[in-house]
């Protein structure tokens, strides 16, 4: 009986270190697909960070980089530009928007949005920035450059 009870706690300790090993394992993976896809936006002399999305228009996207675009205010929640081809697009209602999201809108308007909001339209995600706390005054009342760079 007492190896019984040995060969069990053996096993327990040795299920629970793998288990730790692999949660770590999973989050150094999602830390470098994190970085991976990790952009700075500049506006009006202020970068940001944003995380693209793991998907074929973000990826088509970040081909385009460095890019720097004229954006239109538009609804006093989002700035948007056009491409000057299209990108590969997967648009879905989202929803609800959120304040620091980047969208495609059809195959070539790229949308950054600087407000939170209830929406019926459909976009394919493209990223988001880490952190949007100023990212309402960084991009003003009217229109905008903004940057894209790896």
């Amino acid at each position: 009986m007492k190896k019984f009870l040995t060969a069990i706690c053996a096993a327990a300790l040795l299920i629970t270190g793998c288990g730790e090993n692999s949660q770590a394992t999973s989050a150094e993976v999602k830390e470098a697909a994190q970085v991976k896809h990790s952009v700075t936006i500049q506006i009006n002399g202020k970068n940001f960070s944003a995380t693209l999305e793991d998907n074929p228009t973000a990826r088509a996207f970040a081909e385009k980089f460095p890019l720097e675009a004229a954006a239109t205010e538009l609804n006093g929640n989002e700035k948007y530009f056009y491409l000057d081809a299209d990108l590969p697009s997967d648009a879905v209602n989202v929803k609800q928007i959120r304040a620091g999201d980047l969208m495609l809108f059809g195959s070539n308007c790229v949308v950054l949005f600087y407000k939170d909001f209830a929406t019926s339209y459909s976009y394919t995600r493209l990223g988001k920035l880490d952190e949007p706390a100023d990212l309402a005054k960084a991009l003003g009342a009217g229109n905008v450059r903004i940057a894209f760079a790896k």
